[in-house]
């Protein structure tokens, strides 16, 4: 890190970093760059992209957005389809240890695919409830409804992520399942905070990153959403659930949000994230974010250190072949 270094991750445009990216990249180098499927051809393509981020910005973390199921970015014929967690979710049902197994393999290939690209980061597992008649923005994504199978296959893909050296993000804290709405387009309100919903983030609260949620807690703070909110963010995920390391916003370009690009994200560093996150690729936007936000905070400083050396203390050397041909048979 550099004294430039903003404390954001920030989408790009397309499948080639631009002379006006990476200008901006090397004016306010972010802490990382988030890619989507608009900025992924194939693996060649890929890891031409993350060496030229590196070569403007040499420590930026890269990041990814890849849960298996319908949120994955690195897909088929160039890397491996994963099962959603809702189907690893039903063989713990039917058999727990062979469940257990699956989303342990399934953070493995997942891990193997995303570091053999180049990606540091992978925003996965999902530490949300099914929760009936909710909105199907979570849905198969979720493992269970039940809190303590959740945190029992999320914590086992986490470690698969682990095994693999990439660092695992669990979302979307204090609990996302029970929103009404899609957060990618308009904000949802609960009362309060279930703490049924808290229990897959305590259990797992040594997982070296998470993500916020864009939700309105009534009863917790009547104004803010969770990603913005200093009550949400230092009484319920540092406080109720004891989560001390790397905190992210969801993104800040989502409908859920609304406001000027960088005050949003520098609101969400004084809330107590760590790491504002925007994923839009808009230039202006990106600006906004980069040329708004603060340097990271020393304690973010030490929560990234800490990640990065959970990766690499966990890495093991894995046979990917081996490891999807036992997945399939565990779920066939």
């Amino acid at each position: 890190m550099t004294p430039e270094t903003r404390a954001a991750i920030v989408g790009l445009a397309g499948t080639a970093l631009s002379p006006d990216e990476s200008a901006l990249l090397s004016r306010h180098p972010p802490i990382g760059v988030i890619l989507f499927k608009r900025n992924i051809i194939d693996k060649v393509q890929v890891v031409g992209l993350a060496a030229s981020i590196r070569r403007v910005v040499p420590d930026a973390l890269l990041m990814v957005d890849q849960e298996g199921g319908r949120v994955a970015r690195l897909r088929p014929p160039e890397w491996r389809e994963h099962p959603p967690a809702a189907a690893i979710g039903l063989l713990y049902r039917r058999d727990r240890t062979a469940g257990i197994r699956a989303a342990f393999l399934t953070g493995a290939l997942i891990g193997h695919d995303c570091a053999g690209t180049g990606f540091d980061v992978v925003c996965a597992p999902v530490l949300d409830l099914v929760v009936p008649g909710a909105s199907a923005v979570i849905g198969d994504r979720a493992y269970s409804d039940k809190p303590m199978e959740v945190a029992g296959l999320a914590g086992a893909m986490a470690s698969g992520l682990l095994a693999a050296g990439v660092q695992p993000v669990g979302k979307h804290a204090p609990g996302h399942g029970r929103g009404m709405l899609d957060s990618h387009l308009a904000l949802p309100e609960l009362d309060d905070v279930d703490e049924a919903d808290l229990v897959p983030f305590r259990e797992l609260s040594w997982l070296p990153w998470m993500m916020t949620a864009h939700i309105r807690y009534r009863q917790v703070d009547p104004v803010h959403p969770a990603t913005l909110s200093r009550s949400v963010i230092q009484d319920v995920i540092r406080g109720r659930i004891g989560f001390d390391n790397l905190l992210v916003s969801d993104d800040l370009a989502m409908h859920a949000v609304s406001g000027d690009p960088g005050g949003v994200a520098q609101a969400s560093l004084r809330a107590g994230c760590d790491i504002a996150l925007h994923c839009s690729g808009v230039f202006d936007e990106t600006r906004g974010v980069l040329e708004t936000v603060s340097g990271p905070s020393q304690a973010a400083l030490k929560r990234l250190a800490a990640a990065r050396k959970m990766a690499s203390d966990y890495r093991v050397e894995l046979d990917p072949d081996l490891l999807a041909s036992e997945r399939e048979r565990l779920l066939a």
